[in-house]
């Protein structure tokens, strides 16, 4: 069923991870230093970037218990002024990717060049071991994911990582995730048909419910190597990740 690895590029290590990152409002500039933080499960809604790194192009806004916010989940709170854009956005972006292949050593996309450029390869390193490098070839389904959604302008939302585990407990710990196929929403596979997220291996978009049992998807990291549409059953998808919206 392809040749997806569900296992960080260096690390089998789920239960004490260290991760680098912030939770703070941010509003343009660059980032303060960011310090190590136990992931204890709670989530980093933010994933904020590491030293130094401009930030300009989010400004999320935190949640009070009295401002127009309170009421909104942690990564609704995030989206606030955000630019607008819709699930079918997102898709079209997805869907001009199709067609992109890795080279004979399973990498060398612009997403693997993407993601070890971005300030979030420093965070996984921290919590996974390992250096840059070596994400040259790793398995890059959940980087073409990121990549999306960075270039959608909703990274906060659709959230960036290496590793299909983290990013659906990302999606769980934030109050995102559920079992309903929606267009856009961020789907994970187990391609054995298990319901736990440390069974899952492949990650991709939903583009539509065929209604028969089945989903379209727009996926990287294939079986064939390259981004792709497909139909895969609703057997073998362990959840949904939903990021926020507009419309």
């Amino acid at each position: 069923m392809g040749k997806h690895r569900r296992v960080p590029p260096f690390k089998k290590r789920h239960l004490t991870r260290v991760a680098v990152g912030m939770s703070v409002a941010l509003t343009g500039g660059t980032a303060a230093a960011p310090s190590a933080l136990a992931d204890t499960g709670t989530g980093n809604p933010l994933n904020a970037p590491a030293a130094d790194v401009p930030v300009t192009a989010w400004a999320p806004v935190e949640a009070s218990a009295t401002g127009a916010t309170a009421s909104k989940t942690p990564l609704e709170a995030v989206a606030e002024g955000l630019p607008p854009v819709s699930a079918e956005q997102l898709l079209a972006i997805a869907e001009q990717q199709i067609g992109i292949t890795e080279n004979s050593a399973g990498g060398g996309t612009k997403f693997h060049s993407w993601y070890m450029s971005s300030p979030r390869v420093w965070e996984t390193i921290a919590r996974d071991g390992g250096n840059v490098r070596a994400y040259a070839n790793a398995p890059w389904c959940d980087m073409f994911v990121s990549w999306v959604g960075e270039q959608a302008g909703i990274r906060p939302t659709v959230g960036w990582d290496a590793y299909t585990v983290t990013h659906a407990e990302w999606f769980r710990n934030n109050g995102h995730w559920g079992a309903q196929a929606e267009p856009g929403a961020v789907v994970f596979f187990d391609w054995k048909g298990g319901d736990s997220l440390y069974g899952i291996d492949h990650v991709g978009f939903v583009k539509k419910d065929n209604g028969d049992g089945t989903i379209t998807t727009i996926e990287g990291n294939t079986g064939n190597g390259n981004v792709e549409q497909r139909v895969r059953p609703k057997s073998q998808v362990v959840g949904y990740g939903y990021p926020v919206y507009n419309g």
